[in-house]
């Protein structure tokens, strides 16, 4: 039951990051879901739905690691989901700073220069972005039938989105918003039916 139950966090930690993500882009007055990244939303009045969407989600991914560990019998796959998770939890602590015209006053464009924790959350996105394609590379090797090729797909995907991302984001370009979306949708996709595989695997064990 620990196991299920860890594993559940997983089941329902990525679907409830990528439901506030969308909803709240969509609902959000003046923030524009194509072009201002999803970070954005943890701005403004309503930025603590975002920040707590970080952060929930970034504690079930740690418990979902421990599930992990237990269910598929690997610690570096553990170890990765769990970094990812970290990541999404100091991304919450440290919000970014208003840029891009948003919140409405905020300069528009990229600044120059950034706060420090606007730093710490830029340096959060690294174990995000690349322990998650991590875990699904490493995951693929443990797994058999499409997922071996599914799981690699996805990391390199990921890794292929996030340089995309990168270079829209410095650019100041209007789809950046849009790209990052597909990035977070194809990653957390993975790990949903991640967690739904082992949760069924752990009940045909019973």
């Amino acid at each position: 039951m620990r196991t299920r139950t860890l594993l559940l966090c997983g089941a329902i930690g990525a679907p409830l990051f990528v439901t506030v993500l969308l909803v709240e882009g969509a609902l959000r007055p003046h923030y524009d879901p194509v072009y201002h990244s999803g970070s954005q939303l943890s701005l403004g009045g309503r930025g603590w739905i975002q920040i707590a969407s970080f952060v929930v989600t970034g504690l079930l991914m740690v418990a979902f690691a421990a599930g992990v560990r237990r269910a598929l019998g690997s610690r570096a796959v553990a170890l990765l989901v769990g970094v990812f998770g970290v990541g999404l939890i100091v991304a919450g602590i440290f919000p970014m700073d208003p840029m891009q015209g948003y919140p409405p006053g905020a300069p528009q464009g990229i600044p120059g220069e950034t706060s420090w924790h606007h730093q710490v959350h830029d340096l959060a996105a690294l174990p995000v972005f690349l322990g998650l394609p991590g875990a699904c590379v490493v995951a693929a090797f443990r797994l058999t039938g499409w997922w071996r090729p599914y799981s690699v797909a996805t990391g390199l995907a990921m890794l292929v989105l996030f340089v995309v991302y990168g270079l829209a984001w410095e650019q100041d370009a209007a789809n950046a918003g849009l790209i990052q979306r597909v990035l977070i949708v194809t990653g957390w996709a993975w790990l949903t039916l991640l967690a739904v595989r082992l949760l069924r695997r752990s009940t045909a064990a019973r």
